[in-house]
């Protein structure tokens, strides 16, 4: 039986390098684990923080260790992995930004798990449509507009789906002094206080600020716009925050839904990755009505973008009033172990070497698909 060489894309340029390194790691296991080491052959390709793509020694090097690559890393202790040893033909200088590496003529199946900007906004999937090869995950459209927020949530609006108040902006408004105060006035106004200030496309709560007041918010608009040229302002709400799971193309399946717990403010970045912070109840404690009601606006969501192969639906439960408003897609989830996205489908049922497998053969089939019309 002939293997698939799965490229796994990991690393990139964007403030979740180490995530996507981490991501990469549990990937590369399940692709060793029992089941798919007859089906499956890893070629990893890591892309440093400043673009350069690498593979061979390198790209396993850090697979095994687990942080981006230095001056140092060849020469630092490694754990390898538990798996035969891969060994690819390379060069041991990286190349030049987004030019790969030879052995990329050689993969089958690409799985890019790189998260955030110039990873999973549409960048590196266009890309890889002009390799004409299939890959993870969703394609152009559904990557950019599960990446910007405003795009997005004009998408959801348009599918009559429910979500809080939100104003969107451009540079040209939050950047000049004439027109900042008439902004900030709007923003009182229109969607008042608690507010949340953030920018459109960044993730991991980067950026995000809780704003109770004009002076907070001019700083919070400065904060998230020193990130991106667009940002979004959001009503504050008093919800359980509870997210579900999409695996699939044009049928695809939701998960069970699980909750997320804090005691901070809100999900902040040092929340989000700081251990004992937060919690996750999978499944969450919600009637049974409420559940299924999110699982269906969830594959609404997905289709919303034209999403494809995976996402996960973020949530807020209203307890209070029975609401459930949609507020974000990721449509390259965390992918560790203990991420959120795995988890919920272990309790769905589907192990992680399966899952991995699942996505595989999911990129296989959208890629071999004939759109309607075409001979």
């Amino acid at each position: 039986m002939t293997k698939l060489r799965v490229g796994l894309l990991f690393g990139g340029c964007s403030g979740e390098h180490e995530v996507s390194i981490a991501s990469g790691q549990a990937i590369a296991y399940a692709l060793e684990a029992d089941g798919n080491t007859t089906r499956y052959e890893l070629l990893p390709f890591y892309i440093h923080k400043d673009g350069r793509w690498q593979a061979g020694e390198v790209a396993q090097q850090v697979l095994a260790s687990g942080t981006a690559a230095t001056a140092t890393i060849a020469s630092s202790a490694q754990q390898p992995l538990p798996s035969r040893e891969i060994t690819l033909s390379s060069s041991s200088q990286p190349l030049n930004r987004w030019q790969s590496p030879p052995q990329a003529a050689d993969v089958d199946v690409w799985f890019p798990i790189l998260h955030g900007p110039n990873g999973e906004d549409g960048t590196v999937q266009g890309l890889l449509r002009l390799m004409q090869v299939p890959f993870v995950g969703s394609g152009v459209l559904g990557s950019a507009m599960g990446m910007d927020k405003i795009a997005m949530k004009m998408a959801f609006a348009q599918a009559g789906l429910p979500q809080v108040k939100y104003i969107g902006i451009n540079c040209n408004q939050w950047s000049h002094p004439q027109r900042y105060s008439e902004l900030c006035g709007e923003i009182e106004s229109t969607i008042g206080y608690p507010c949340f200030v953030k920018p459109a496309n960044l993730g991991s709560s980067v950026g995000i600020s809780k704003v109770q007041a004009r002076p907070d918010l001019e700083a919070a608009l400065k904060q998230a716009g020193s990130y991106d040229r667009r940002l979004i302002v959001e009503a504050g709400v008093t919800a359980r925050e509870v997210e579900c799971a999409v695996l699939g193309n044009e049928l695809p399946q939701a998960s069970v839904v699980g909750e997320i717990t804090y005691n901070g403010d809100f999900y902040d970045y040092q929340t989000k990755y700081t251990e004992g912070e937060a919690g996750l109840a999978i499944p969450a404690p919600l009637p049974a009505a409420i559940a299924a009601q999110i699982q269906d606006m969830a594959l609404q969501a997905f289709a919303a973008i034209d999403g494809a192969g995976l996402a996960r639906v973020d949530f807020f439960y209203v307890e209070a009033t029975g609401e459930v408003l949609i507020n974000e897609i990721n449509t390259l989830p965390g992918f560790t172990t203990t991420s959120m996205y795995p988890r919920l489908w272990a309790a769905t049922g589907i192990t992680f070497p399966q899952l991995v497998d699942r996505l595989i053969q999911l990129a296989l089939e959208r890629h071999s698909a004939k759109p309607i019309g075409c001979i």
